[in-house]
């Protein structure tokens, strides 16, 4: 734990000896981000950070809303179509169900 704890005071995070983290929002938006390319998912990366994955998934909700600015950029040379973008879900009631005929 002690690497962990080195690693994330590195990176500015507030450690405190009862174990309680406080993490910049722009470390938080770091993490997020990571959890944005292609082949990440929450599980992988918040055990990176030694952060519980539904804690990661929040930093993601603030994200989503606005809350959290992510960087403007994953990787520097990515074109402006290749920066992930969050889109909103519409839901709608189904159609008509269609009749299905029974096979004789």
């Amino acid at each position: 734990m002690c690497a962990m704890n080195s690693f994330l005071r590195s990176l500015g995070v507030e450690v405190h000896a009862s174990g309680h983290r406080r993490w910049p929002d722009d470390v938080k938006a770091r993490v997020v981000a990571e959890t944005l390319k292609p082949s990440a998912t929450v599980n992988s990366v918040a055990e990176r950070y030694g952060v519980k994955p539904n804690q990661l998934s929040a930093w993601r909700g603030l994200a989503k809303k606005g809350k959290l600015v992510l960087p403007a950029a994953i990787d520097a040379s990515a074109g402006a179509d290749e920066l992930p973008v969050f889109a909103p879900l519409v839901l709608r009631e189904p159609e008509e169900p269609v009749e299905r005929k029974a096979l004789t």
